[in-house]
């Protein structure tokens, strides 16, 4: 008898419907189990690094992802061409699309996910939390039924009772959520919510629920195969948010006892049972702090979360690979007795964003790469150096997550793990991660969700270290002659500011980092090889020493002695640097005639200007308009995040330069407007 249609085989080829680190992640496993990659680019990616590993990539569209990343027709094609037979879908674009898990499923392909069924009944917050509820599990108390008006959801929320968080129906990550305290403005939230879901998932529906105070966001992981198995891998800690996107994670959650852990796995493996799930997937649960036992449903991302190292570290699962065997048909291995849950894992997400501005997205190409390894330690990347970072795509850029056998070492090597890593060129939070995992509250595992927005700015330097402009001031003596090129001197050792007689002459440095006033940096020789300088508010000369001979192949390594302590850097020719703890800054020189001459060009006048690059998505105003202080004028997006730009006084609309779908650049002038008398008084 002839039983080989019954047993399970692996896949040959499978295409990796993501980019980036995402499909980097996915690749690595298919490498290691022996099956052929296809990755899939758009013309923005031609050159990365998920290209350049998988063993055949197809490019499927321009840059913007509605042509490319979001085509499943592009996509299946792609498959088509390579002889794919199934599809991994990452975990994000249509990982938790259901009509592109039928696509697959119509074309012949398997779709390493769940049923599109089960998609779509977790993909509908509403419909999900009745499912659920008939199944057993707590929800959140909150507004039932589906397509509610703005006027039904401000009445909900009405009779919930502020503060109340209004959420998409169909996403998830944040996007389009809005914690309302005032019912003032619950007009004007919801609208925004709306607006932000219909551009991030296609679909304006919106549910409202209970906001519980200082919550902490715990999930758990499912793994259900296609026979009837379920069992849960154990929690993973997510409370560390800012603006509802996960910043910090963390396995196993300091919160829970083993009967908690025990009764919450539990649900989460009725949860999944309950909408016929298969694949790897995570129930969200709420989690009063004061009474961990309270926990509620909010949510199933069916798909891969982008935090899944911490589970497969405590573990030992590769989470992918059994992604793929469930949707070859294989049993799980293993059962719930059998899942052990061993020393402790965190992990930090590196986005291109900077803190000092806002946690405004960045972008920029990757001058110089150095990403963290070692004994507990591990990166998931989609850089390389040249990668150019811009702001079509998720901010996100990397992953690093630490391991040890403890929390506290665990919280040791991922502090250390971020201080050393160099993402030159492009700023990003690495300083403010390991700043937030140094904070008390962190190191004795108190958390919840509001913890980062609470503590921010203790966390986040407003202003450029004195020691950065020094030694960039410093730097600036030795660019008169190429870094590591011929005839390149010491520039302690430098004649520059010698004189007949008198003082030495100060030699000034203009200088500007990004997002910051320019400053003058005074330079001259002092004695025995030394330097002084006159930093901006310093009145008397602070005095410094030190520097190395360059290594080109490393940039300009530069140790500069302030105040008694010791601050290195790292530096390329074009000016970019990079200072100790994560913390980069991009110091450039600056020209003040040319910076009076634009001022002059408005005198009279305020320019509105881009706070990062992206698209213009909404123009309230237009040319002659009147507008009060405080008013919001335009929309701007970047990296599925949306700034609105607001006038900074009374005045009148005398220029506007860009309508909606505009892409502008950083500091792009968008409008001008002219003050009215009264704006002028009060600025």
């Amino acid at each position: 008898m002839d039983n080989t249609k019954d047993t399970p085989r692996m896949f040959d080829t499978v295409l990796v419907a993501n980019r980036g680190e995402i499909a980097v992640r996915v690749i690595r496993t298919l490498r290691s189990m022996g099956v052929r990659s296809v990755a899939v680019f758009s013309d923005a990616d031609a050159d990365a690094r998920h290209v350049r590993e998988a063993d055949e990539a197809v490019r499927i569209g321009p840059a913007p992802a509605t042509e490319s990343y979001l085509s499943v027709e592009r996509l299946l094609e792609a498959a088509a061409r390579t002889g794919a037979q199934a599809v991994h879908p990452g975990y994000g674009f249509l990982a938790e699309n259901a009509g592109f898990a039928r696509a697959c499923e119509e074309a012949g392909l398997v779709f390493i996910g769940p049923p599109a069924d089960a998609i779509a009944l977790m993909g509908d917050k509403i419909r999900a939390k009745e499912t659920v509820r008939a199944a057993g599990v707590p929800v959140v108390p909150g507004s039932s039924g589906s397509g509610l008006t703005d006027e039904q959801l401000a009445e909900a929320a009405r009779e919930i009772g502020t503060p109340v968080l209004l959420k998409p129906s169909a996403g998830g990550g944040g996007k389009g959520m809005r914690l309302v305290r005032d019912e003032a403005v619950l007009a004007d939230e919801i609208a925004a919510a709306r607006r932000e879901a219909r551009a991030s998932f296609g679909d304006d529906t919106l549910l409202v629920e209970r906001w519980i105070d200082r919550p902490r966001h715990i999930e758990i992981q499912v793994l259900a195969d296609g026979h009837g198995n379920v069992v849960h891998l154990g929690e993973r800690e997510c409370s560390l948010q800012r603006r509802h996107q996960k910043v910090i994670e963390e396995a196993p959650s300091v919160l829970l006892d083993e009967a908690t852990r025990a009764a919450m796995g539990e649900a989460a493996v009725q949860a999944a049972r309950s909408c016929g799930y298969r694949g790897a997937g995570t129930v969200e649960f709420i989690v009063p702090g004061g009474d961990p036992s309270q926990y509620y449903f909010m949510e199933m991302n069916t798909r891969l979360q982008v935090e899944h190292p911490v589970t497969e570290l405590v573990t030992g699962l590769d989470l992918v690979e059994w992604q793929l065997r469930v949707a070859a048909g294989e049993r799980l291995g293993f059962a719930q007795e059998d899942v052990r849950l061993t020393g402790h894992a965190i992990e930090a997400r590196l986005c291109a964003e900077d803190p000092a501005r806002g946690f405004l997205p960045s972008g920029g190409t990757v001058l110089r790469l150095r990403e963290p390894e070692g004994d507990g330690v591990r990166t998931d990347s989609g850089l390389s150096e040249g990668t150019e970072v811009g702001s079509l795509y998720d901010p996100m850029l990397s992953k690093v997550i630490a391991y040890g056998p403890d929390r506290e070492t665990a919280l040791r090597k991922l502090r250390a793990a971020l201080a050393g890593t160099v993402t030159l060129g492009v700023p990003t939070n690495a300083g403010f991660l390991r700043r937030l995992l140094a904070h008390p509250a962190v190191v004795a595992g108190d958390l919840d969700t509001g913890l980062v927005e609470r503590e921010v700015d203790g966390l986040v330097p407003h202003e450029v270290p004195a020691a950065t402009y020094a030694a960039a001031a410093l730097l600036r003596q030795v660019s008169l002659t190429p870094v590591g090129g011929p005839g390149w001197a010491d520039p302690f050792a430098a004649a520059d500011g010698w004189r007949m007689g008198g003082e030495r002459a100060w030699t000034a440095h203009h200088l500007r980092a990004a997002g910051h006033d320019p400053v003058t940096v005074r330079v001259r020789r002092a004695p025995a090889r030394g330097v002084e300088l006159l930093l901006p508010g310093c009145d008397t000369p602070v005095r410094g020493s030190g520097g190395t001979p360059p290594r080109p192949e490393d940039g300009y390594r530069f140790t500069f002695l302030l105040d008694g302590v010791a601050h290195t850097f790292t530096a390329l020719p074009d000016g970019s640097w990079l200072g100790r703890d994560g913390d980069a800054w991009h110091v450039r020189d600056h020209d003040p005639v040319a910076a009076s001459l634009n001022r002059a060009a408005h005198a009279g006048a305020d320019s509105l200007t881009a706070p990062m690059p992206g698209t213009v998505t909404v123009v309230k105003v237009a040319v002659g308009d009147e507008v009060s202080a405080g008013q919001s004028l335009l929309v701007v997006e970047a990296m599925k995040m949306e700034h609105v730009i607001s006038a900074p006084h009374a005045g009148t609309v005398a220029e506007l330069d860009v309508a909606p779908g505009t892409t502008v650049a950083m500091d792009q002038v968008l409008a001008v407007i002219a003050p009215t008398d009264e704006g002028q008084e009060t600025t």
